[in-house]
């Protein structure tokens, strides 16, 4: 508490805030470190200490502990998931792999599509068997359920995108917009199926040392390396899935920090030390030796995802491509010489996936064909897969497009006008479902360390003056302020504005970890002497534990955040004023009031705009316009709404106060795969989104 007033105060001598005009101050961005320590410091000290944990067990009760850290903390907000929403498709459930995390849930060689809307029953009927086949009772085949129904089964698929691959260079993104398309491209050395069982993919077989720190893989001979024209162009190798690995580290584009502390000298390899000291070894064309700092339990589980992707080591070096750090920068730099992984050209990639891609026009479609040549193609159902542009602004066209069979299916809104439409015309009735939910968590942040104010073309400007600069930054290092934000945002009402009043509560989320995503294997106390059974989903720990924190802070029990999915577990209106009461008292003559908060929107988006009317409605009725007001900063193009928030490069670029339009999927089977992203230092993927690093 002392340092949080003593950098209060040093930011109020520094910025001359107390008595001074709106003309004598200008408004200064402070240390990122100074702010993460003061904040969530503790947090990275919890995290740490369930790292050192000795047992899964064990780690999951230190992790959630830290878990309800994070979420007391208040400098951001679980929101929504995917699903939950009504939905009409053509789509057969469980047709892609089936896990919580990685990438291969965007990997579509399997998908089933029939000409017709499957109905209610047909889903449950498609379910019940894949059940069965998960318990090892029969197989699920899809295709051949639908075609005995009536239906017959296309091998083209169209759906709609708004956001293109920045990138074909897998290694050189963490973002699901450029992965999507791309893992379609490429295999990695494991796969789960749809029955969500891990299985060989690049690799054929695998051994794993009795320390647990080795693993040995044996690769698939006979893959290859195709042209976008599916021209033969080389071996897939082990010394690939090394290149890949040294490529990734080098290109340092938020990858690379899931591997620090799991692969043997990585960490040391990004301070400056060779690859030589990385657990990354070819030890002959088809046999990779993968080497740990210490048995991590989860670690195939990670294997799923892009990181651990090959590149084609020829092609990499042909098009530009160095190693090394510093050298990668530079030749990277260089857009005449290197020309790896351009989005510009389809050719400047190689593929060894089931698909091949021909088309990439960012502004209007994307297409991959099937690779005939592919090793493993008699399990693609597809021939090819296109991706529309369609930046949301005319639903209805889109709408008419999914029952004219363009599309396969959508989701329905009410705020679209999606939902009147299905209604309207029968489809509602005959074919609509609520989608599942996902392991996806989406979440407001809110911006502590602020740095950027209006884009470069000068859109999305904010309308604040310097005072009110400081006055905002000054009110977010306040907890019982940001705790009073929090606590105001009405999620289920911002929520029903795009899926409609009965499913408001659907598809909200109130952690950032997916609630049941593990749980413990035996009965584990903590250090206050807390017994947990075996079988305590993780949800049910994060929530004794934040309940503790709230009952120390003398919050009642019908007023604590409930972390339970599809609940308005935040909002509590008298609650909200009883903080911002305490954070009007600590900041005293500190700050004027209101403290204004931007929030960016999508103005052309009628669910995007019409949820940021209800934020500020929400939040100003229950605060007082007197004391917060939420300013609406529009933008025009989806561009712009992106690079605002979803795009910004580092939490100085993030141009908002409070922005709720990212989200986290987790990358392996452990709840670290989360957690780690609020790590500081600049090690946390997601500190972007409250401003910091």
């Amino acid at each position: 508490m002392k340092k949080f007033l003593s950098l209060l105060m040093a930011l109020v001598m520094v910025l001359g805030v107390v008595g001074a005009s709106a003309e004598a101050v200008a408004y200064e961005r402070a240390e990122d470190e100074d702010i993460y320590l003061e904040v969530l410091g503790a947090y990275d000290e919890l995290m740490q200490a369930a790292k050192a944990a000795e047992t899964n067990d064990e780690r999951f009760v230190l992790y959630a502990q830290a878990e309800a850290y994070l979420l007391d903390s208040a400098v951001m907000i679980p929101n929504t998931t995917q699903g939950g929403a009504y939905t009409i498709s053509r789509i057969a459930p469980r047709t892609v792999p089936y896990v919580q995390w990685g990438n291969d849930d965007d990997r579509l060689f399997g998908l089933v599509i029939s000409d017709e809307f499957l109905t209610p029953a047909e889903r449950a009927d498609l379910f019940d068997i894949w059940g069965k086949a998960v318990a090892g009772e029969g197989e699920y085949d899809p295709a051949a359920y639908l075609t005995e129904k009536g239906h017959t089964i296309q091998s083209d698929y169209k759906l709609t995108f708004a956001t293109a691959p920045v990138t074909l260079d897998w290694l050189n993104t963490s973002s699901q917009s450029d992965t999507e398309i791309t893992v379609n491209t490429v295999d990695g050395l494991v796969q789960y199926n749809n029955l969500n069982q891990l299985k060989p993919a690049m690799a054929e077989s695998w051994e794993i040392s009795e320390d647990g720190t080795v693993y040995t893989f044996h690769i698939r001979q006979g893959a290859k390396w195709f042209t976008s024209e599916g021209e033969e162009y080389a071996d897939v190798t082990a010394n690939d899935f090394v290149a890949g690995f040294h490529h990734m580290l080098d290109a340092a584009a938020g990858l690379e920090w899931l591997v620090e502390g799991v692969v043997k000298g990585a960490s040391e390899y990004l301070a400056g030390g060779t690859f030589d000291e990385v657990g990354y070894e070819a030890v002959d064309d088809y046999t990779l030796v993968v080497t740990l700092e210490a048995d991590i339990p989860y670690f195939m589980t990670m294997l799923t995802y892009s990181c651990f992707l090959p590149i084609c080591e020829d092609w990499y070096l042909s098009h530009g491509g160095v190693y090394g750090i510093s050298e990668y920068q530079e030749a990277f730099a260089d857009t005449a010489a290197y020309t790896y992984g351009k989005n510009t050209d389809v050719a400047s990639q190689v593929y060894s996936g089931p698909f091949l891609l021909q088309k990439l026009n960012p502004d209007s479609e994307i297409v991959i064909v099937k690779n005939p040549n592919y090793y493993n193609a008699d399990a693609v159902t597809l021939n090819s897969v296109t991706w529309i542009y369609d930046n949301g602004e005319n639903p209805a066209q889109t709408y008419a497009d999914v029952v004219a069979g363009v599309y396969a299916g959508m989701g329905l809104t009410e705020a679209s006008g999606t939902l009147a439409l299905a209604k309207a015309d029968g489809n509602y009735d005959k074919y609509a479902y609520v989608s599942e939910t996902t392991s996806t968590s989406y979440f407001g942040g809110l911006n502590l360390n602020r740095g950027t104010f209006a884009l470069e073309s000068g859109a999305a400007a904010s309308p604040k003056t310097e005072q009110q600069k400081i006055d905002t930054h000054t009110a977010l290092m306040n907890k019982n302020f940001r705790k009073a934000v929090t606590s105001a945002w009405d999620k289920a009402t911002v929520n029903a504005v795009s899926r409609g009043e009965d499913l408001k509560l659907t598809n909200l989320r109130n952690m950032y970890t997916h609630p049941e995503f593990v749980s413990l294997s035996a009965a584990t106390t903590d250090a206050d002497g807390h017994e947990f059974a075996a079988g305590t989903f993780y949800g049910e720990m994060v929530q004794y534990y934040l309940s503790k924190l709230e009952a120390e802070e003398g919050i009642a029990e019908d007023q604590m955040i409930q972390v339970a999915d599809a609940c308005n577990g935040w909002f509590y209106p008298e609650k909200a004023q009883a903080y911002l009461a305490a954070a009007k008292e600590e900041l005293g003559d500190t700050v004027a009031w209101p403290i204004t908060i931007d929030v960016t929107y999508y103005s052309a988006a009628a669910a995007n705009t019409a949820q940021a009317q209800a934020t500020k409605q929400v939040i100003e009725e229950v605060l007082g316009a007197e004391n917060v007001v939420i300013n609406l900063v529009e933008t025009t193009t989806s561009q712009d709404f992106y690079a605002c928030g979803y795009r910004a490069a580092s939490g100085e670029a993030g141009n908002f106060d409070f922005f709720y339009g990212s989200g986290w999927g987790p990358d392996y089977g452990d709840p670290n795969t989360y957690l780690n992203t609020f790590l500081g230092g600049g090690a946390g993927y997601m500190t972007k989104v409250i401003g910091l690093f």
